[in-house]
């Protein structure tokens, strides 16, 4: 079973950059894709970037690609999101997820992952 701690959020202006981190434990962490979603105030959790087992693939939602970036290092058993630029619209409640996978690959369905954690809040306002 894997276990996910997300860390990193706080409040900043709009244009700013955040780097949020998952922390995992759990065998096999390098046999599961992860993904960080977004729930905004009212909304449903929705996909933001997903990234492979070795992190050579990764996938990202239209409204965020070229602002943010995902990465992981499995000698650690951690993933990471850069979140540069940050508009309004990005505010929310930020997961990370992990989904295990018989080969390497990405997942943006949030219904596909196995584990979550508990999120990190991320406020953008001026």
């Amino acid at each position: 079973q894997v276990q996910l701690v997300e860390s990193g959020g706080g409040l900043v202006q709009p244009g700013g950059s955040l780097r949020l981190s998952c922390a995992a434990s759990g065998p096999r962490f390098s046999s599961y894709a992860t993904g960080w979603f977004l729930q905004a105030p009212g909304m449903q959790r929705e996909f933001v970037a997903v990234t492979s087992w070795s992190g050579r693939s990764s996938y990202y939602e239209d409204s965020v690609k070229g602002r943010f970036t995902i990465s992981r290092d499995n000698d650690r058993k951690m993933v990471y999101l850069q979140m540069n630029n940050l508009k309004l619209e990005d505010t929310g409640v930020y997961f990370c997820a992990a989904v295990k996978l018989e080969e390497e690959g990405v997942v943006a369905d949030p219904s596909k992952y196995d584990y979550w954690g508990r999120g990190t809040r991320v406020t953008v306002s001026s």
